[in-house]
């Protein structure tokens, strides 16, 4: 074989070799690229599991055996849910660039936090050095239903500039709680002073107003804000901002000093013990 033969045969295997290595790459990214999961997608893969193992036991775990690794996957799913807070819809990835020591991956994420909707998108770029894996985020970018809080919007920015979604995820626990919590307490005395207690905004509003039907237009509004400042830190504000015909402001107690009596049983009592005694003073004037 002459070395003209020879090249050409070397150069037709290098070809080859490059277009098997594209081809490999470009599988890798359709296959990645159509990894999307919502919960009833999930639940779906399943059902159709299941369904494909009713008969298939020759050589395999048995049907029941299958069910109970789906049924415990199912209900630690359901568990760490529960536990945490989050409920994720959807996710999805696409392979931007990878190498033999760096992959460079695009993801998308939505879900909820209790009450609480966010979007997430986020590229991760992991880098294998020797036996560790060191991974960063960048082009961090975020959707938050109630962005239009300058509180909330200032610790959004924050975030994304600093990449730093471990803390978005803290923080974001720590004011859904807050805002679950708000909200079960309003349900509580709702139904419980029917009589009294309003929710003008309903559950997910901001305040709830006090009033005894026998005095007309008088009326104390609680106001419960849930601040969360750019670092994460959440915390609850509450104030009371009273309401009364002049006859009330003469025959009862001055109604300014109310807001100053609410804050200090608020110090005392916690939030939860100052709305309910607030209540049956209201409902104990006649």
């Amino acid at each position: 074989m002459d070395e003209s033969t020879f090249q050409a045969y070397e150069e037709e295997i290098q070809a080859l070799e490059e277009e098997i290595r594209l081809l490999t790459e470009k599988y890798e990214d359709i296959r990645q690229e159509s990894t999307f999961f919502s919960e009833e997608e999930i639940l779906k893969s399943i059902k159709s599991f299941q369904r494909e193992t009713q008969g298939e036991t020759r050589g395999h775990e048995s049907p029941s055996d299958l069910k109970a690794q789906l049924e415990s996957l199912e209900t630690n799913l359901s568990f760490l849910m529960e536990f945490t807070g989050f409920h994720f819809t959807s996710h999805s990835k696409k392979t931007v660039e990878k190498t033999r020591d760096r992959t460079v991956q695009k993801h998308r994420l939505s879900g909820k936090c209790y009450s609480l909707s966010f979007q997430l998108e986020f590229q991760l770029l992991e880098m294998q050095n020797n036996e560790k894996v060191s991974a960063v985020v960048s082009d961090l970018s975020i959707i938050m239903e109630s962005r239009e809080d300058s509180n909330v919007s200032k610790f959004v920015s924050s975030t994304e500039e600093r990449g730093d979604l471990l803390t978005f995820f803290r923080s974001l626990l720590t004011y859904a709680e807050w805002h679950e919590h708000r909200r079960r307490t309003f349900l509580h005395f709702k139904a419980k002073y029917p009589d009294i207690v309003s929710l003008p905004e309903g559950l997910l509003g901001d305040f709830i107003i006090l009033k005894n039907p026998k005095i007309s237009g008088f009326e104390l509004m609680i106001v419960w804000k849930i601040r969360l400042d750019k670092e994460g830190t959440t915390t609850p504000v509450l104030d009371l901002l009273p309401k009364a015909p002049k006859q009330v402001l003469e025959q009862r107690m001055s109604v300014e000093s109310i807001p100053g009596r609410f804050r200090s049983a608020l110090r005392l009592f916690g939030i939860e013990a100052a709305i309910e005694n607030l209540i049956k003073v209201v409902g104990s004037e006649k």
